[in-house]
């Protein structure tokens, strides 16, 4: 009996040795599983992570590409525009100054022909008085109020 009893005893011990290897290697394989989903789930959110961050990344250089065009766009027509007033400013100026010409040519003439009026009736007097002292006469309106 002491023979069998240990025998049996150390079936028991070994059996259970066994089912707590089981157990073990149960508990193994549960926990390898879990770490092995975990991370898959952090190579999965890493992933999507960069993703997003290079979505973000390439929004934000098509923003910049398309801010720096509208920009340039702008740029030209404000220089177009000054080129244009520039241009509207040299006529505006050309005509002011042959407007300016034109008044200083009409001056001219007007002195011109107000020199020339004061040389005729110049003249004129001294033709009129030269008839009066050829005649021996005096004109018959006098300055003085007399006549």
């Amino acid at each position: 009996i002491n023979h069998t009893s240990e025998a049996l005893s150390s079936w028991l011990i070994k059996k259970k040795l066994m089912c707590n290897s089981a157990t073990s290697s149960d508990a193994l394989l549960t926990r390898v599983a879990t770490e092995k989903r975990i991370s898959l789930i952090k190579a999965w959110e890493e992933n999507e992570k960069a993703k997003a961050e290079n979505k973000a990344v390439k929004l934000l250089a098509d923003i910049t590409s398309w801010e720096n065009s509208k920009a340039a766009e702008l740029e030209a027509e404000l220089k177009k525009m000054q080129e244009q007033l520039e241009k509207k400013k040299a006529r505006c100026v050309e005509k002011l100054k042959n407007s300016a010409a034109t008044v200083h040519k009409e001056a001219e003439e007007k002195r011109a022909a107000a020199e020339a009026r004061r040389g005729e009736e110049i003249v004129a007097a001294e033709e009129t008085a030269a008839k009066y002292r050829a005649k021996g006469e005096a004109p018959k309106k006098l300055l003085f109020g007399r006549g």
